[in-house]
């Protein structure tokens, strides 16, 4: 068996600490300037990036498997956390007042984000793909911010229904989708550089290591 590539461990290891981290920042909500919404926008945003650096060296098997690692993630956390509430705490903590109030906020948090990220994630690298077909390879800033363009709108729309449904108003939910969303594209352009400054490391990283591209990682 071939040894993952070192590139791979550390693109995974940010999409995981992103992906994690993201639902406990998003119990506080923030101000864009313009509009509002929830502090675990970058650290989610920076799920996407990773995806598509891996789809385009790798391939889509390759992405989504590290896709389903994620989900996973999210339900080992969720379980955690669950367990980390109903923990008896010892009798001389004092801290569990504000511990109940952020992790007990976070739980629906997290099972919006366990739904909204499989079906954006999916949707993510399977556009991407359907993109680089199309273009025969070509224009990878297109399919990088295309993909994610839609599958952020997925991903957030679909996060504020089960997340905010009932907690706030309507004309709040609409002005925290459109803010989350907008912020989200704003770094989708941002992040085009680092894409193609990640795929050409990655690549280079392969060339180095012994047996060039890792042949488990893509495989079905």
């Amino acid at each position: 068996m071939n040894a993952i590539p070192r590139g791979v461990l550390v693109l995974i290891g940010i999409f995981i600490g992103g992906l994690i981290i993201a639902s406990p920042l998003a119990v506080k909500m923030v101000d864009f300037g313009i509009s509002y919404g929830t502090a675990g926008v970058l650290a989610y945003s920076i799920t996407f990036p990773v995806t598509d650096i891996l789809s385009e060296v790798y391939g889509p098997k390759a992405a989504r498997r590290v896709v389903r690692a994620g989900f996973v993630t999210l339900i080992v956390v969720f379980a955690l956390i669950q367990i980390s509430i109903h923990w008896t705490p010892a009798p001389f903590w004092e801290g569990e007042e504000g511990f109940m109030e952020v992790m007990s906020s976070s739980l629906r948090i997290i099972v919006a984000s366990v739904v909204a990220y499989i079906i954006s994630q999916s949707f993510d690298v399977w556009f991407f793909h359907l993109l680089k077909d199309k273009s025969n390879g070509r224009f990878l800033w297109l399919r990088n911010n295309g993909s994610t363009v839609i599958s952020q709108a997925i991903d957030t729309f679909v996060w504020t229904a089960v997340a905010l449904y009932g907690v706030l108003g309507t004309a709040e939910l609409w002005q925290i989708g459109v803010g989350e969303w907008s912020a989200k594209v704003a770094i989708a352009v941002l992040d085009t550089p680092f894409v193609y400054l990640g795929v050409w490391w990655l690549r280079r990283l392969n060339r180095q290591e012994k047996g060039g591209e890792n042949k488990e990682i893509g495989a079905a």
